[in-house]
């Protein structure tokens, strides 16, 4: 199994974002030194629950600042760029970053209307929007004569991209999914995945769903692993000593965290009477601790990694750092994790193949 940390830092006071910044630029340093394989980002605006806020901007910085670390996007929202924009900007990061990028594409938030009203944009056209930004970022990364489109959303006539991208024929991109109908539609492309939170039973049938639908349109099965190996399930985690230190800590910050990231949201339901999805839905896995966090000593997350990697992913996204956990906190879990839980879980790698 893969190892990765999801860099999700909140900050709820304005007067010290600056020093979660610093914190998290020295949790990019740990993860490097202690041998994670990749550092993924999120994108999510007004509300302080990341608190980097631009994920491309922040990507260039890592990239500078390291020489190993993949670095990925989980996911920058899509319907919020201009493509022509975004794909000079990840062609430049590609470059910096000597082809660690991965550039998780998704049409954004499904839940906060006030980042789509901040940035002027319909919330009900963001699906069309990515899968046109979509199209025209994969076209300029890939014309060598320049392009010419004429969408929805877009009239464009492209000159030659440049800086032409550092990965042939594009950097590594990777789609998320949310839904059995995405995750089919994938795997009958045999294309690697982004898979949010969810049971580890839900996971592992979406995960079956993924290779039927691969084998039935026939890939083979190299061609099925590798992708796998290249798929990556979301999870939050918290590591310390004893269970009883680990859920002390642990339970109460991802409690903290999930209401934080729900305050805005009522407050603009309260102001406005706006909500998206569906009102009485069933709450997600992703606010549920049972499916959501992974807490212990070593040994039982290591139990419970055991049971994700039953699943059939072939990465971890680990959110180390939840709501007001303190950076000495986040430092010991992922110092813990990667010393005495990755080595009983760690298999050889799966080599990432450029332009998948």
């Amino acid at each position: 199994m893969r190892f990765s940390n999801f860099l999700f830092p909140e900050s709820r006071d304005q007067a010290r974002d600056g020093q979660v910044l610093d914190e998290v630029l020295a949790e990019v340093q740990l993860c490097e030194a202690l041998g994670m394989e990749a550092l993924w980002l999120s994108e999510h605006h007004f509300d302080g629950n990341c608190a980097y806020v631009d994920p491309v901007a922040f990507a260039a910085v890592i990239a500078a600042a390291t020489q190993r670390i993949r670095i990925g996007f989980a996911v920058a929202q899509m319907s919020l760029h201009h493509p022509i924009r975004l794909a000079e900007q990840l062609s430049l990061i590609d470059h910096v970053s000597k082809g660690r990028l991965i550039v998780g594409l998704g049409r954004g938030t499904n839940y906060n209307i006030y980042e789509y009203q901040g940035y002027g944009i319909d919330h009900e056209e963001s699906q069309a929007r990515f899968e046109e930004a979509a199209g025209i970022l994969m076209q300029a990364w890939t014309s060598e004569n320049g392009f010419s489109h004429r969408g929805r959303f877009w009239d464009l006539k492209v000159p030659v991209l440049r800086p032409r991208p550092y990965t042939r024929p594009h950097p590594f991109t990777i789609r998320a999914t949310a839904s059995e109908a995405s995750i089919t539609a994938l795997g009958r492309q045999g294309e690697p995945f982004l898979m949010n939170v969810q049971s580890n039973d839900t996971t592992r049938h979406r995960i079956a769903l993924w290779r039927q639908a691969a084998q039935e349109a026939g890939i083979g099965d190299a061609a099925i692993a590798a992708a796998l190996g290249e798929s990556w399930v979301w999870r939050n985690v918290f590591v310390a000593e004893t269970d009883a230190e680990a859920e002390r800590i642990g339970l109460p910050a991802f409690t903290a965290m999930q209401e934080h990231r729900a305050a805005m949201r009522n407050r603009v339901l309260a102001e406005q009477g706006l909500i998206m999805g569906h009102a009485g839905a069933p709450p997600p896995a992703r606010i549920d601790p049972r499916h959501a966090l992974i807490c212990g000593s070593p040994a039982t997350v290591a139990e419970q990694m055991q049971a994700v990697a039953a699943t059939g992913a072939g990465g971890v996204i680990l959110a180390f750092r939840m709501g007001p956990m303190s950076y000495a906190q986040v430092e010991s879990s992922l110092t813990l994790f990667m010393e005495q839980v990755a080595p009983q879980l760690s298999q050889p790698l799966v080599a990432a193949a450029a332009g998948t």
